[in-house]
């Protein structure tokens, strides 16, 4: 009994730490300090791993080292201790983790599969910066990491060339690293037996948006959301110079032969992975079960704006997970993505009328609309006079969040933004948003439009009010759920 009230006490306490306020209660968020990418996103042994960019000694970026957490449904999260920390002159930047399951390296012990990590080190020498792709590896579950003795394993000597994602290819029976020339604009492709020995294998890029710097490349095999089909997306961030300002990421959905990326040339193969302003070198979970469909994570926030914040005592959230699909029909491919959230529903409440609806933060809702005006959407009220506004605009054919008017703007003046997409108006009207108390994250048009905005409200009570313009009936139909705070211990199952 002493034992289970001390785990209680101690759960208890570890709630109340996770409730300042913008505190995200469905995001993960490190304790403290600073924190940007994810970085080695792995499934091993029961548990999803989110190892990310980290700051040990402050809440601004530097000192950059590897966070670590652990999950076994991808919402509850376990802060763990730093995995890989800076060391004298070199900071960890981006990578990935892949699970060694045949022993390429030699660095795995007793014949059992190990983790590896493939990152960036970011050496500062005599001359200047240098960005070269390095090895750490653990055998115990990611609890202790090593650093490869004879690192680095791949140095070109070039001040930006970074953030390595690797993963096994079945064909040819070796590792492939997909890794970023930044300023050349272009996404390099690697082949090696080992995770030691690398051969390059071709360029992808320049493509496009061709602005600022490209960072953070994914190659990830995406089902089709019928059938068996499937294809490859290549995704690479952008910094400066997305498409809503500031920090963003583009995909290409096309065909990898193990060798080199060819984009298909079919209308809509190319796109955002989000449309709004806050989400950023989102990356995916690398040997998930055979039954889950690929899924990425990404940075909530935008370098425009990143570092002031009005969070305290951390800087950094993530974005919920979102399983990838994709769609096709007579008017090309789509991108599908659908968030990882429906564990944390609590209360329900129906909607089949249009009537004003007030819950705490956070709330998840599910909406059909049947428009009958041409701009039609919902209010978030935190307050008498500010709002975020989420619609669609069938004359201009596009779907928007507009947060000029959610409060809290003056964090820089590129924080109040409208963040807009064109649609496919063909599909129906259907959206999905999930509120956090610093966050929103919208889902249109059967998950075809993913678009994520940080908001910092006055209050975290929010009221829901359903719109059109000009003012006429629209029927609206859907769900809301209240969601439970992910640091409070998930419900057991029945």
């Amino acid at each position: 009994m002493k034992r289970l009230a001390s785990l209680l006490l101690c759960l208890t306490l570890a709630a109340a730490a996770q409730n300042e306020p913008y505190r995200p209660q469905v995001h993960f968020s490190p304790q403290k300090n600073w924190t940007n990418d994810p970085n080695g996103l792995v499934y091993f042994h029961g548990e999803y791993h989110l190892f990310f960019q980290y700051n040990p000694f402050g809440d601004q970026w530097g000192h950059m080292s590897w966070g670590h957490a652990v999950s076994k449904d991808l919402l509850h999260w376990t802060e763990l201790p730093v995995a890989i920390p800076e060391q004298g002159n070199e900071m960890v930047f981006t990578g990935s983790v892949v699970i060694d399951k045949r022993n390429t390296s030699g660095l795995c012990l007793a014949g059992k599969p190990c983790m590896v990590a493939v990152y960036t080190a970011h050496t500062k020498t005599p001359t200047g910066i240098i960005q070269s792709q390095s090895l750490a590896y653990s055998n115990n579950d990611g609890r202790t990491w090593t650093r490869y003795p004879h690192n680095p394993v791949l140095d070109l000597h070039m001040s930006d060339f970074r953030d390595p994602s690797v993963t096994w290819d079945e064909r040819s029976h070796r590792w492939v690293m997909a890794v970023a020339l930044p300023l050349e604009h272009k996404v390099q492709f690697y082949g090696s037996p080992d995770l030691k020995t690398w051969t390059h294998l071709s360029d992808f890029g320049p493509a496009g948006v061709a602005t600022g710097q490209w960072e953070c490349p994914g190659l990830v095999r995406v089902p089709a959301a019928t059938g068996a089909a499937s294809l490859w997306a290549l995704k690479i961030g952008i910094n400066p110079g997305a498409l809503q300002g500031g920090s963003g990421e583009q995909y290409f959905l096309g065909d990898f032969d193990g060798t080199r990326f060819t984009p298909s040339t079919k209308p809509g193969a190319y796109g955002w992975t989000n449309y709004g302003k806050d989400d950023y070198c989102a990356i995916p979970f690398s040997h998930l079960p055979a039954n889950e469909k690929p899924t990425l994570i990404g940075w909530m926030s935008n370098w425009q704006y990143a570092g002031k914040l009005p969070t305290s005592p951390w800087h950094g959230q993530m974005s919920l997970p979102r399983r990838l699909s994709y769609l096709e029909g007579s008017n090309g491919l789509a991108l599908q993505q659908q968030p990882v959230v429906a564990p944390l529903r609590a209360a329900h409440t129906a909607i089949s009328t249009s009537a004003e609806i007030s819950r705490d933060t956070p709330f998840e809702l599910r909406l059909r609309f049947d428009p009958a005006a041409p701009v039609f959407g919902i209010r978030l009220f935190s307050d008498a006079e500010h709002f975020a506004e989420i619609a669609f605009d069938r004359d201009k054919k596009e779907f928007y969040i507009d947060r000029t008017h959610s409060g809290g703007t003056a964090i820089s003046p590129d924080f109040p933004a409208r963040t807009a997409t064109a649609i496919d108006t063909t599909r129906p009207y259907d959206l999905t948003v999930i509120v956090d108390r610093s966050s929103i994250e919208a889902f249109a048009l059967d998950g075809t439009i993913a678009m994520t905005n940080l908001v910092f409200p006055a209050t975290p009570r929010t009221t829901v009010r359903f719109f059109s313009t000009p003012d006429s009936k629209t029927n609206v139909k859907g769900d809301l759920w209240t969601l439970r705070s992910i640091w409070q211990p998930s419900p057991p199952k029945p």
